[in-house]
């Protein structure tokens, strides 16, 4: 399983390897803001920690950190763009926190619509899951991401969510979008790769 921090990876696993360009944790004893700390001050890309059981990896790491869920969209048009927000300086795709009680899709749909005014959406397949660390009023937590593939025909004006950052929203090409993500996470680049080969792209 992997955990992304900024632009660096946290794997979860049972396999022991030999370190290069990464360091070994035991899962059962690691320092989470260690490893963060050493992730963000170091040249080093990768660490991996080190459990028994597979089925109880996140669990032991769920131990070390708080977790929000959250959950978004691949909005593709008729023309088969993709829709990007951007934030902090980076190409984003449009995902926001669930609500205490709100079914997932539901609250994909709604943070789509809230951040870059996009309507007429319609969820057209599950995608996969992303988990990556941020830090908010000082303290890290782990953002578990529900991603859902959409379909709209809507052509009215994009309106970024300035009070939560967005500054800009576009649609962009597939050409465009392997372009621009050059400057996005690499949880994003990871997920727009798997959405390519699914859709032979």
């Amino acid at each position: 399983m992997d955990i992304f921090f900024d632009d660096k990876l946290i794997k979860l696993t049972t396999k022991v390897e030999y370190e290069e360009d990464f360091k070994n944790y035991l899962l059962k004893s690691f320092v989470l803001e260690d490893i963060l700390h050493e992730l963000k001050k170091t040249s080093l890309s990768e660490v991996r920690l080190i459990g028994d059981d597979e089925s109880s990896l996140y669990k032991g790491f769920l131990k070390k950190i708080k977790l929000v869920k959250a959950a978004g969209g691949i909005v593709i048009n008729p023309i088969n763009e993709i829709l990007f927000i951007y934030r902090n300086n980076k190409w984003d795709l449009p995902k926001g926190r669930v609500e205490k009680n709100e079914a997932l899709e539901l609250a994909a749909v709604r943070e789509v619509e809230e951040e870059t005014g996009v309507q007429n959406l319609e969820i057209t397949n599950h995608f996969k899951t992303t988990y990556h660390i941020f830090k908010r009023n000082g303290v890290y937590k782990l953002k578990e991401t529900f991603w859902y593939q959409m379909q709209t025909d809507f052509n009215g004006d994009l309106i970024p969510q300035i009070e939560e950052g967005i500054t800009k929203v576009e649609w962009k090409s597939v050409y465009e979008a392997k372009n621009v993500e050059k400057n996005s996470y690499r949880n994003i680049k990871c997920l727009l790769e798997e959405f390519y080969n699914n859709n032979n792209v």
